[in-house]
């Protein structure tokens, strides 16, 4: 997919952004940093591609530097837990991948890109 610089792609853009500014500037979740820094030890930058807060944990769904889409469960009572952390391939992630979730994929993959620069 390429990007056009639509309103929507620029949406995604500043939230992307946002998020990936919580997560290393405003250190949003210690642990979900640890738990990237541990199992990618020459990690540059990630972006957050989905989040779901479930009643006993927050699932995150990450993309690593270019090409590593990564699933990563944290416990929310039990901050001891180690968390659960699962790597999924760039095309089983993209297989029924719908047309926002598509252009999320790309802005994420173009962040990733100008940040290894």
């Amino acid at each position: 997919m390429k990007l056009i610089g639509s309103k929507t792609e620029k949406e995604f853009r500043d939230i992307l952004i946002s998020s990936h500014k919580a997560l290393f500037k405003d250190k949003l979740d210690p642990r979900l940093l640890a738990a990237l820094k541990t199992n990618f030890p020459n990690m540059k930058t990630a972006y957050f591609l989905n989040h779901t807060p479930e009643q006993g944990e927050d699932i995150y769904l990450m993309l690593v530097d270019t090409c590593n889409i990564v699933n990563i469960e944290l416990d929310r009572f039990n901050s001891s837990s180690e968390p659960l952390v699962k790597t999924i391939s760039m095309e089983q992630y993209k297989k029924g991948l719908s047309k926002m979730g598509q252009i999320k994929l790309t802005v994420a993959i173009d962040l990733t890109q100008k940040d290894l620069v």
